[in-house]
């Protein structure tokens, strides 16, 4: 979870991308960025890794498939077993449907709570939405932020790097001057 600690509004994506690939060269490893819609290589240039979210869900999946192959198993042929045309009490072939659509809805829920879990929402409240103009991020604002845990991140230093990338605003979130 990123702690904002420094904020630099850009005026386009190009800027935003040259100043986060500078930024990794200055040894900032804790940075994000807050744009209207997707950035095309954006997670790449953050050193942003892929989510582990399709490795935790697929276990689940195979477990609600199991689950729901059980049931069908106990309750078909060691329950209450009927004899049906001949068939016998444990027919396989006839499980499949259910077992497959009890997968598909233990992925589909267990993706669902993961992904709250792990992004930790919802968050109603960051220090980040007090500073002036935030707000333009979901409309026509560009916005890198380095984490205060950074440990490259000094004020000065950083502040006088990120103006001469072409930031239009830099704002420290402790302090609210820019």
């Amino acid at each position: 979870m990123t702690r904002p600690g420094c904020l630099a509004q850009f005026p386009d994506v190009s800027s935003l991308l040259h100043a986060a690939r500078t930024l990794r060269e200055h040894d900032y490893r804790r940075l994000d960025a807050y744009t209207p819609y997707e950035v095309e290589g954006l997670d790449q240039v953050l050193g942003h890794e892929r989510s582990c979210l399709d490795w935790l869900a697929f276990p689940l999946a195979l477990m609600g498939a199991g689950i729901g192959y059980l049931i069908q198993w106990y309750v078909n042929a060691v329950n209450y077993p009927l004899n049906v045309g001949g068939r016998p009490p444990h027919s396989w072939p006839v499980f499949i449907p259910i077992t497959f659509e009890t997968g598909i809805l233990f992925t589909g829920v267990s993706a669902f709570v993961l992904f709250f879990v792990l992004t930790r929402l919802p968050r109603l409240w960051q220090p980040l939405f007090q500073v002036p103009g935030f707000a333009s991020a979901s409309v026509d604002g560009f916005w890198l932020a380095i984490d205060r845990r950074d440990p490259v991140l000094t004020s000065e230093f950083t502040r006088a790097l990120l103006l001469s990338l072409g930031a239009s605003r830099v704002v420290f979130v402790d302090e609210t001057t820019s």
